[in-house]
């Protein structure tokens, strides 16, 4: 089978029938059209539901041992990528080494558009050794076609490394599953702009990437509840956040705990434990030392 007919047979490539008017339609028309089928979307992450907390499931496992979580993609999943890998240091104070994303053509491509990227598969093997993948990371290749070369030639090499491997992608029987320890297919159907994938199929990949991180980082100990505890105060906003958080945890006001973060510098674990248990920074810390990190451990340390 030649490469056009394997194009052809992909559903993220077919022309939707119902579709067929489409430049004939008033704007208000388009916008109703879109956001049906954007609504299909979150049915099609959830048939996949199974495949997806198993990887996780796998993944944080080696993160909790030390493990890293990178993603691979080009064009639009390889940007969705580094948004999601980009945003989990001030959200979840992990080190920016911890979540990465390695994107087909470099920082470049991700303002425009480097030609044949995602075609060089050497590329892709050299990303991963340049990072050293090893037993404990986890490599999530993304591609909506499922078959881009940059992102199987890195899944495949990270697997030889003994790396965790994760495909997600839109389209059944994907090469990429068949590359992976764990394969993830959310089938989205045609796009409303027959090829553009940027549309449903990157809002399930950007679905998915949310799950696959956040999940994790609430696996490892990275909330309270629903509060984001390890939230790095680098602005008004968050150091308001940090806070309002304390003093919800530790029943607090706003004065004592703003002193606890103020002595604690801003980090809000031990600013909660030395309000709660009445403790001073030195013994809050070793608390959570003892308790591997996770607050509510600390808490109910006796």
């Amino acid at each position: 089978m030649n490469d056009t007919e394997t194009l052809a047979d992909l559903t993220t490539e077919a022309a939707d029938p119902r579709w067929h008017d489409l430049d004939t339609l008033s704007v208000a028309d388009l916008a109703q059209v879109m956001n049906q089928a954007d609504a299909s979307v979150p049915g099609a992450v959830r048939a996949a539901l199974p495949e997806i907390v198993a990887a996780i499931d796998a993944t944080v496992e080696r993160m909790a041992a030390g493990g890293r979580l990178i993603y691979v993609g080009a064009g639009t999943p390889g940007r969705l990528a580094i948004l999601d890998a980009s945003e989990c240091p001030p959200t979840f104070s992990t080190p920016p080494e911890q979540v990465t994303a390695v994107m087909a053509g470099g920082l470049e491509a991700v303002v425009n558009a480097v030609e044949g990227a995602e075609d060089d598969a050497a590329a892709g093997v050299r990303a991963i050794d340049e990072l050293a993948v090893g037993p404990l990371d986890t490599v999530v290749g993304i591609a909506s076609s499922g078959r881009t070369p940059f992102v199987l030639a890195a899944v495949q090499r990270a697997g030889q490394r003994g790396g965790l491997t994760v495909g997600l992608s839109c389209n059944r029987r994907a090469a990429l599953s068949q590359a992976v320890d764990h394969g993830i297919e959310v089938e989205v159907g045609p796009e409303v702009v027959s090829g553009s994938t940027r549309l449903k199929a990157g809002t399930a990949q950007k679905l998915v990437l949310n799950m696959f991180s956040t999940i994790t980082m609430i696996r490892l100990g990275k909330t309270y509840g629903s509060l984001m505890i390890d939230v790095k105060a680098t602005n008004h906003k968050l150091r308001e956040r940090a806070i309002r958080i304390v003093g919800l945890i530790a029943q607090a006001d706003r004065e004592d705990a703003l002193t606890a973060l103020t002595a604690a510098d801003f980090r809000v674990k031990p600013a909660v434990v030395m309000l709660a248990r009445g403790l001073d920074l030195a013994a809050a810390e070793a608390s959570l030392e003892r308790a591997q990190g996770r607050l509510r451990r600390a808490l109910e340390e006796i």
